[in-house]
């Protein structure tokens, strides 16, 4: 490990940093670093491989190119690079090579992958079971394989895939996890020299961490899979692989989806691929908010690769094995700060910053964050999800508050989804869906609200009546704030003009 002053040396000279954005210049040292930290601290074993394929690869092999091959044999970095594949910003023929990742051509032994079948369906295997010939894909951690039920009723469900974990994989994670947990800690104490905010790197990869190491859990992504399906059972148009009941702690066996990925749509019409990506906004950010329920689940892993448009016309929700939930009261506290936005109530908004933070907040430095802010929306913006987001990004990046690792995961999956949804159609957009979602969901609570009582939250907009008839009541304020602030402003700048004192 380096001292605080220097750079570490990259002594395969994969130098990462042209692919780094523009707009993200300042952090090229802080990401090559971390690169090379990383690789550094891999065994020899795995690090010769990468290193002798890394040779194979043609003399004229761009970066990105060999960057996305070294991707490919780390799951977590692999997991990475599907995250940001959809990233605009990114450099064309890099995003390209990244949403390779996203489904990938078999290269795990697929006898070894039989051996486990075999091994872990014993009792179905020879009886009920017919593999397909060969796999269908490789994703960062398991091998996709179709199979056929023998015995099936000819009107029950009869294909379906094995996701099954690849030999050795959890030795794999455990060492990348491991290394995380170190890197968190070398950004920590170099935050300085890199010039990033200071903002406790080495719990936020912690967060990661325990996330990734989700991904081989696959009892839990079967446990997800069933409440998904519960979820999202009041609509047709999203379809949730139903489980078959053999399932084990390293195979998943659910039924087969055919179609394509979300943003392999080029056949459709544009009106078409705008409706696909509104449906993909309404099922995976604006459901779990306006749901009424206690927790609301949400994918965490909402890349391409895990949405299709399947035949019949509908959106398929795959590999669940990352998922998360949103509390209530978190969705009580950022519709009350959307309370505040349009009342132009500063306070109020600090208030409800403070009561999502995971921990006592800088008042001062929140307070000018929520000025800059309530500047925008003086200045004309709308007080809509984007600012909002941009509010509570903010708030992270420059007052330090820490908001719960669901909150930040449910923030890093519509960061993925809006990369997803430009691609899918340009015409549609996430501050236009949200709305039209929480009028229709507004609507549907008429009659119910008509005998509730006063304060009750107990609806899918987490407004009570009382909340809505001060949100009436607080008209005129919000108009008066709007008024003062436009005058000062005014006066302000006549009395720094030419000719004032």
């Amino acid at each position: 490990m380096t001292n605080a002053t220097t750079r570490l040396e990259d002594p395969w000279g994969l130098d990462v940093t042209p692919l780094v954005p523009e707009v993200y210049a300042q952090y090229r040292p802080l990401v090559a670093d971390s690169f090379v930290f990383f690789l550094r601290r891999l065994s020899a074993p795995r690090l010769r491989a990468i290193l002798a394929e890394q040779e194979a690869l043609p003399s004229d092999a761009s970066i990105a190119e060999r960057l996305t091959t070294l991707l490919s044999r780390c799951p977590t970095l692999h997991k990475m690079g599907q995250v940001v594949a959809r990233n605009q910003k990114l450099d064309q023929e890099l995003r390209a090579r990244l949403q390779t990742l996203e489904a990938m051509p078999v290269r795990t032994s697929e006898d070894a992958i039989k051996q486990i079948i075999r091994h872990e369906l014993r009792d179905f295997t020879q009886e009920a079971i017919r593999l397909g010939p060969n796999a269908l894909a490789e994703a960062s951690v398991s091998v996709v394989m179709p199979f056929t039920l023998t015995s099936a009723k000819p009107s029950g469900q009869t294909e379906g895939v094995l996701k099954v974990l690849k030999p050795g994989i959890e030795e794999t994670l455990e060492e990348e996890l491991a290394i995380w947990s170190d890197l968190g800690q070398f950004i920590d104490e170099r935050c300085e020299q890199y010039k990033a905010p200071p903002l406790n790197y080495a719990e936020s990869l912690d967060t990661i961490r325990e996330l990734l190491a989700n991904e081989i859990r696959l009892d839990r992504e079967q446990a997800h899979l069933a409440e998904a399906a519960d979820f999202y059972s009041d609509t047709h148009e999203i379809q949730i692989p139903a489980l078959f009941p053999f399932c084990t702690g390293r195979i998943t066996a659910m039924e087969r989806v055919y179609g394509t990925k979300v943003t392999d749509t080029d056949r459709l019409s544009e009106k078409r691929r705008r409706q696909l990506a509104n449906s993909v906004i309404e099922a995976l950010i604006a459901r779990p908010v306006w749901t009424p329920h206690e927790t609301a689940l949400f994918h965490a892993d909402p890349h391409a690769g895990n949405l299709f448009f399947t035949e019949d016309g509908r959106l398929a929700i795959l590999d669940w094995s990352l998922a998360s939930h949103l509390g209530k009261d978190e969705r009580i506290h950022v519709m009350q700060l959307m309370l505040g936005a349009l009342t132009l109530d500063a306070p109020r908004i600090a208030r409800e910053i403070d009561a999502l933070a995971q921990a006592p907040t800088n008042e001062a430095a929140l307070q000018r964050v929520v000025d800059r802010a309530l500047g925008k929306l003086y200045a004309g913006e709308l007080p809509g999800f984007r600012w909002s987001q941009s509010l509570l990004d903010e708030a992270s990046m420059s007052a330090g508050v820490r908001f719960s690792s669901e909150l930040l995961l449910y923030r890093k999956s519509v960061l993925t989804i809006e990369g997803v949804v430009k691609d899918i159609s340009g015409k549609s957009s996430i501050g236009r869906v949200l709305p039209a979602t929480a009028a229709r969901q507004f609507l549907r609570e008429l009659v119910k609200r008509a005998f509730a009582l006063p304060a009750s939250r107990d609806f899918g907009t987490h407004l009570s009546n009382l909340d809505l008839l001060s949100l009436y009541w607080g008209g005129p304020s919000a108009a008066a704030r709007f008024w003062i602030h436009h005058w000062e402003s005014r006066l302000t700048a006549l009395m720094s003009g030419p000719n004032g004192p």
